[in-house]
């Protein structure tokens, strides 16, 4: 038998095709982010409205009631959002927004005074109260009043109730009245057209229930609009929100990133030049606080980041990741440890103990890297911070000895002793766990791929360079957990109607952990059989 053909060799070739191809596709994919992207230049940098809450710093909230901004970070935010935009939108009174208006003239803005409501009645009248003395006082300054924000959505109020409301405000001002809610819900709730001056529909092509991809996305508000103004023939309709976020999850085909952000905004804003209706963009500063709500994403709606630095111009070529070469030096330093590790109390014989070493060290920094760079725009406290180094500096204790022992296993030399089996286990029950999450609460769930990464890949070679004819049985817990695992990935690929890329790779890394375990079983359950 030649040695192309040998049962060893058949075993070795795909294992070191595996760590290969792991480390180009980390290498590969840092270099992919780095590079300028050509999209189509917007008309003008100008933006006639913007989504303005001034609630960006760490810590700062609405939903905290004895928050409060000061009329000079008002100041401070207006003046410079005067530079780009013509309008803004606000969301409630009080909290210090009361002040926008009175600033917003002293820089030729005009404004959207927004009135929350809710399910507290208490509130809703010291809102309408401030929203009706602040409208009449600056009539001049108003492009209208905006009565609750998505309440029927949220199911705070019945459509009569909110009716009522409405009628109040627009009997008090001098401007125009409306209410502003996902365009859906104006088409459920027709009667509410005869209670507002104009309607105001929010079209977030990411958000929808079919969510539709940033080439199409454009298309999608046209036809939404004009479905809207079909339905109510006669009135005016302007967009109230419309956007797309620039970090989180994806949703199918619909992918946050800086990227699709700009290619969206500046094809909406050709669009919206082109038929001269009235829109309001979503929004001018990136909001942390939302991440509590909606997830990582819903933290990075904004043109500008907490710090008002723009994240993108509206012409030129757009980069995802300016520092993708950080992902690079993640590798090269992956790599150097593995090696480093891997000399300690060994002496390699020839160079294919180390050449395993150093592409499963180079995929895990890259992978790292990786997860690094999803912990930055998601982790919100301390405590998110501490658990999630805590889980990289786990995997990365798994793939230390695992690499040890596959390159071993590759070099022809005795592998050192495996790594204990409970810690397997643990990561079967986190893997588990997490993907049970994203069956029944995964809306707002990121995927943490370069954390999985390391011990899905390492104990799939794991089993696959494994003694094959003394197979351990693997403990009861394992077969369980394994035998989950790729059912929730498949159902969260169903979820995402297999249109996302990333729920694939969910999917292959769950099948990577779980498929050894499960051939294991079996041949142990053969082994038995043959024994008795």
């Amino acid at each position: 038998m030649s040695p192309a053909a040998s049962p060893v060799f058949r075993r070795v070739w795909p294992a070191w095709l595996a760590l290969l191809l792991a480390a180009l596709a980390g290498a590969t994919w840092w270099w992919a982010i780095g590079r300028p992207m050509a999209l189509p230049d917007a008309p003008s940098a100008r933006i006639a409205c913007v989504s303005y809450a001034p609630f960006r710093l760490a810590g700062e909230t609405p939903l905290d009631v004895n928050a409060y901004i000061s009329p000079e970070r008002i100041d401070a935010d207006l003046r410079a959002l005067s530079q780009r935009f013509d309008c803004v939108r606000t969301y409630s009174q009080g909290q210090g927004l009361s002040a926008v208006p009175r600033i917003a003239e002293r820089y030729g803005m005009k404004v959207l005074l927004g009135i929350w409501l809710g399910g507290d009645a208490k509130a809703n009248a010291q809102q309408v109260e401030l929203g009706i003395a602040t409208a009449n006082k600056y009539p001049q300054v108003l492009r209208g009043v905006i009565v609750g924000n998505e309440v029927l959505l949220r199911g705070d109020l019945s459509s009569a109730q909110l009716a009522g409301y409405l009628r109040q405000v627009r009997a008090a001002v001098h401007v125009p009245v409306t209410y502003a809610d996902v365009w859906e819900f104006w088409l459920r709730h027709p009667e509410l057209a005869d209670s507002v001056d104009y309607l105001t529909i929010h079209i977030l092509p990411y958000w929808e229930d079919q969510p539709v991809p940033p080439e199409r996305a454009v298309q999608h508000v046209a036809a939404v609009y004009a479905q809207v103004q079909q339905a109510f023939p006669g009135r005016r309709v302007m967009i109230g929100e419309t956007g797309w976020p620039s970090a989180g999850r994806p949703r199918q085909t619909a992918s946050a990133s800086v990227v699709n952000e700009a290619r969206y905004l500046r094809e909406f804003l050709r669009y919206a030049a082109t038929v001269h209706m009235p829109y309001n963009v979503i929004e001018a500063f990136d909001q942390p606080w939302k991440r509590a709500q909606e997830g990582t994403v819903g933290g990075y709606w904004g043109i500008f980041d907490v710090q008002a630095r723009p994240k993108f111009a509206m012409q030129g070529p757009v980069t995802e990741e300016p520092r993708w070469w950080a992902g690079w030096l993640a590798g090269a330093a992956g790599t150097v440890l593995f090696v480093l590790i891997g000399a300690w109390r060994r002496r390699w014989h020839g160079g294919r103990g180390w050449g395993a070493l150093a592409l499963a060290g180079a995929a895990s920094g890259c992978a790292l890297a990786w997860q690094y760079r999803q912990m930055l725009y998601a982790c919100r406290d301390g405590w998110e911070w501490a658990v999630s180094f805590a889980a990289c500096a786990l995997a990365l204790f798994t793939a230390l000895p695992l690499a040890r022992w596959i390159a071993a296993r590759l070099a022809g030399v005795v592998a050192p002793a495996a790594p204990p089996r409970w810690l397997r286990l643990g990561w079967l029950f986190a893997l588990a766990y997490y993907g049970l999450l994203l069956v029944v609460d995964g809306r707002y769930r990121d995927f943490p791929l370069g954390l999985f990464l390391l011990p899905c890949v390492g104990y799939a070679l794991f089993g696959w360079l494994g003694d094959r004819r003394a197979a351990a049985m693997p403990w009861l817990e394992e077969r369980f957990l394994a035998s989950w695992l790729p059912l929730l990935a498949a159902a969260v690929l169903v979820q995402e109607a297999g249109l996302s890329a990333v729920a694939w790779l969910w999917l292959g890394m769950n099948l990577l952990l779980a498929v050894p375990v499960l051939v294991d079983w079996q041949r142990a359950r053969r082994l038995q059989s043959q024994q008795a």
